[in-house]
């Protein structure tokens, strides 16, 4: 690298003669040479190895690169999370187009990290960069999705912390050692409520780059240079972002939903051929046809969907871009949830079923948005009924507990997915807001956003919401089931942007607008539409204390606001016909023969 620390990094298949060859790479901080689940390629398969996988890509004619981030692995330097890697990777870019095996192109792939590196170096603008495939990452702004999200701190940030600080004890002193492997997780959360984490008295206190990187990003909670370093946002970076191929792959379940949306709308209108895959599953986890509580059947899967592996899939994207052949494929394939039977299967989950569908962009051209209000009588319509209002009231050291969602790294205290959610809304400090049951079947596609007029009593709150598709009661489900779709928040001091902090007027109506992650589900028949407001969602999100600082700062404040309900207060959903984008049957691509694509990309 250009401070003279080297990474570690494996080449595979440099050919024995002077050919030089299109480049595949990865760069990993989970160990180059290790086995993760999120490189499951087929349902009910083995992960493949690392090496099985660059075989394969040898013997499509690439050279297959993995490569250990700074700091992780066998690599020198220090790790410090998302830093260094737009300067690694355009070193890296530099070194490998340099190479006499080399001609000159460099296509990236990656999951998560392995997707974010890929964005961090593509705003530097390398000409070796030949295409792309972003799976569950890559950021367009970390501080609206990733790293935060309306403003409020994703705390998978800090679990994603201490599971790593533990992986890399060998870095550490025999002290260091002992006090991470010590470290009770779930104890440390259950804690945070009356006993806030600070610097030095955190479970990561004795990883201090972890402990560090956490904190920082912690604190800093306004949308400033820092965080429009090209490591993290990539938004502004026009002309200089490659249009080369870009396939981003994505999950309802997964917090990258708005990045990968957002990273596919923006090489479609650069011009480059960008391809949309989102799926019902769990963070990378493209191969399961289950999330949490809920099955979706088996085409829900990525082979059996396509009717090829993901690697197949990885080497025809790549083998494309080498050939210079666009996609022919519709721009959008998504996952729609719903429609199945509402049972239960052997092991328990909720048969939601799903469809897969087609559209030549995101939100689908047909989308129609339609606003439901919120009523005084906990009903929801399309014109206002019951008005009035309600109390909604948030306690910092009780908060409403995270079950399932768009979550992920969050182990061992929280877990991604769809979750039966009536028993939280029955709690106190949870408005539940449902329709009658639907007389047909109503297919959510696109965006989803509650407006919300309050009155509160504290500087500062937060406005959670979820989507839920609510199944009514069966004889396998006697009470329902009700499924979150998908949530979101907004911290209300971020009203007026990321840019700055304004505190609530106290006493004073206000209107917050909150936007949940894009979604799709089809809701059936008999099922109900709902949505349920609360002042917290823990410990997805960080706690409000409600006096417009950190959570570290005491005391903090009971909020108690009043929501007004007189049709302003509403749920605004983008809708299509049911039938639209449906494929005539599957698989939805037609393999391609080994012969057509896993040969020779040079």
């Amino acid at each position: 690298m250009r401070d003279g620390i080297t990474l570690a990094t494996d080449v595979y298949g440099i050919p024995d003669d002077d050919r030089a060859l299109p480049v595949v790479l990865e760069r990993t901080p989970y160990g180059r040479r290790s086995i993760r689940t999120s490189d499951a390629i087929a349902l009910n398969t083995p992960v493949p190895l690392p090496e099985a996988t660059a075989a394969r890509f040898v013997a499509s004619g690439f050279i297959l690169v993995r490569q250990d981030t700074r700091g992780r692995g066998d690599s020198g330097g220090v790790f410090e999370k998302y830093v260094n890697e737009s300067d690694d990777g355009e070193d890296t870019l530099g070194w490998l187009s340099s190479q006499p095996w080399c001609d000159g192109r460099v296509g990236m792939m990656g999951v998560s990290y392995s997707a974010h590196v890929q964005t961090a170096v593509a705003a530097r603008g390398p000409e070796a960069l030949m295409a792309m495939i972003l799976d569950s990452g890559g950021f367009t702004s970390a501080f609206e999705a990733g790293i935060r999200y309306g403003g409020a701190f994703e705390l998978k940030q800090a679990t994603w912390a201490v599971r790593h600080a533990l992986k890399s004890v060998e870095r550490r002193s025999e002290q260091q050692r002992a006090e991470l492997e010590a470290v009770d997780v779930r104890a440390w959360f259950d804690r945070m409520p009356n006993d806030p984490w600070r610097p030095g008295h955190s479970p990561v206190a004795a990883a201090p780059e972890y402990e560090s990187a956490l904190f920082d990003q912690w604190r800093r909670d306004v949308l400033d240079d820092g965080w429009r370093s090209e490591a993290v946002y990539t938004r502004d970076s026009g002309d200089r972002f490659p249009t080369v191929p870009t396939m981003a792959i994505g999950s309802w379940y997964d917090p990258y939903v708005r990045s990968m949306i957002e990273l596919f709308q923006q090489q479609s209108t650069r011009g480059a051929d960008a391809r949309l895959i989102m799926g019902p599953w769990l963070h990378g986890m493209r191969t399961q046809t289950r999330s949490g509580d809920v099955e979706f059947g088996p085409v829900a899967a990525w082979d059996q969907a396509f009717n090829q592996d993901y690697t197949h899939s990885r080497i025809a994207w790549m083998h494309a871009a080498a050939k210079g052949t666009r996609n022919d494929k519709p721009a959008v394939t998504a996952f729609v949830m719903g429609g199945g039977s509402g049972g239960r299967n052997a092991e328990g989950r909720l048969l939601h079923g799903g469809q897969w569908h087609r559209w030549t962009a995101w939100p689908p051209a047909t989308a129609q948005r339609i606003s439901l209000m919120l009523g005084a009588d906990g009903t929801l319509t399309r014109e206002t009924r019951a008005k009035g209002s309600v109390e909604l009231v948030a306690d910092p050291v009780a908060p409403v507990p995270t079950l399932g969602g768009q979550v992920t790294s969050g182990a061992p205290v929280m877990t991604g997915g769809g979750f039966d959610q009536s028993e939280i809304g029955e709690r106190e400090d949870v408005l539940v807001y449902r329709s009658t049951p639907l007389d047909e079947a109503v297919t959510v596609a696109g965006r989803v956003r509650l407006h919300i007029v309050l009155v509160a009593s504290t500087p500062d709150l937060d406005v959670s919401v979820k989507l839920i598709d609510e199944h009514p009661p069966s004889q396998e489900w006697p009470h329902g089931f009700a499924l979150n779709v998908c949530d979101g928040i907004l911290r209300a001091r971020y009203r007026r942007g990321y840019e700055e902090k304004v505190p609530l007027d106290i006493g004073e109506e206000t209107e917050l607008v909150v936007d949940l992650p894009d979604t799709a589900n089809l809701f059936a028949a008999g099922h109900r539409i709902r949505v349920d407001i609360a002042g917290s969602n823990f410990p997805h999100f960080d706690i409000n204390p409600n006096h417009g600082g950190p959570p570290w700062e005491l005391p903090h404040l009971f909020a108690r606001s009043t929501v007004v309900l007189d049709g302003r207060t509403r749920l605004e959903i983008d809708t299509v016909p049911c039938s639209d984008g449906l494929p005539v049957g599957y698989p939805l691509d037609a393999a391609s023969s080994a012969v057509d694509v896993e040969t020779s990309a040079s």
